[in-house]
């Protein structure tokens, strides 16, 4: 695509588009995503607030994170997040890295996000194109994940959480503005998990 970064497969240790180094850019603004189109085909790269700014479509995962006794970690975002910020969300997630795989970033995502480390491998569940249709689009990829470790989530991505049943996530979608993206994603995920679908 015209007008976007694109990486030579060539890195040094310190390039942040190198989805082997561990470090991430110091601006998340600046972490390099693969842009994929309408089937999730790569198409090119961009950094992610190019990516956000000019609607290009790219990759996200989902995680609902349960604890010992089955409840849903659900959390608020922080107000200095690039999108939706001071939203509510029953999903720890992100986006999908340059090279990076939806496996491998459904981990890193959630130990991070948790603040945990030693997380069994997210389930996968199923993917599917968001598109709000105004300009925000990412394919997404749902997956499931026990956490019953103490959780110290970030302070930079959460400005509150808890651990609630489902009745009280359903309680609370009335009440609490949610990310539209992770609503979304819930959605489909009640449907995915109906017996009508098995």
């Amino acid at each position: 695509m015209a007008g976007m970064s694109t990486h030579s497969g060539q890195s040094t240790p310190a390039d942040p588009a190198d989805p082997a180094d561990p470090a991430d850019p110091a601006d998340p603004a600046d972490e390099i995503l693969d842009i994929v189109d309408e089937n999730d085909e790569v198409v090119g790269q961009a950094p992610r607030g190019e990516a956000y700014a000019r609607g290009l479509r790219h990759r996200c995962v989902f995680i609902r994170a349960r604890d010992a006794e089955g409840r849903i970690f659900v959390h608020r975002r922080t107000p200095t997040k690039l999108v939706f910020p001071s939203l509510y969300d029953m999903f720890v997630g992100g986006v999908v890295g340059a090279g990076e795989s939806y496996d491998s970033a459904a981990l890193r995502e959630a130990e991070e996000e948790l603040g945990v480390t030693g997380l069994p491998r997210p389930e996968p569940l199923f993917t599917f194109l968001y598109d709000n249709g105004a300009g925000q689009s990412w394919w997404s990829a749902v997956y499931e994940v026990r956490c019953e470790l103490p959780v110290h989530p970030q302070v930079e991505e959460v400005a509150w959480h808890s651990f609630l049943t489902e009745d009280e996530v359903e309680r609370r979608l009335g009440e609490w503005e949610w990310v539209p993206d992770g609503l979304a994603a819930y959605e489909r995920l009640k449907a995915h998990l109906s017996p009508d679908s098995l």
